[in-house]
């Protein structure tokens, strides 16, 4: 069974920092391409931070310059440091690990973290 399993949302003022974590399990952690999307209110669900197999990383305009992604293989995690936050960064944050194999594509997905950056 796989499982992605996020944690360290909450509530953080204007400013403030978070760290998100997503623990996985039941999957060859080190293959897979690891990202963070994110869902705000009336919004859709956008990819925010993707960080590839051999550590490569690309992020959304929006967050560039204020969120990191990386990753423990050793651990099976993968973490988004939040700085910066503001009132658009507002959403349930989802962790997702794809990896394409034997002509297949295995997509897994957590339940979500909420993010809230209110005064």
């Amino acid at each position: 069974q796989v499982l992605l399993v996020e944690s360290g949302g909450g509530l953080v003022r204007p400013g403030g920092s978070l760290r998100l974590s997503c623990a996985a399990s039941g999957i060859t952690f080190g293959r897979y391409a690891m990202s963070w999307y994110r869902q705000g209110p009336g919004k859709e669900r956008e990819l925010v931070a993707k960080i590839t197999s051999i550590g490569s990383t690309n992020y959304a305009d929006s967050v560039k310059g204020r969120f990191t992604i990386s990753r423990d293989n050793g651990k099976s995690t993968v973490y988004l440091q939040m700085n910066s936050l503001n009132s658009e960064d507002t959403a349930v944050y989802y962790c997702n690990a794809q990896w394409y194999g034997g002509g297949y594509e295995y997509d897994y997905w957590g339940q979500g973290t909420q993010v809230t950056v209110s005064s």
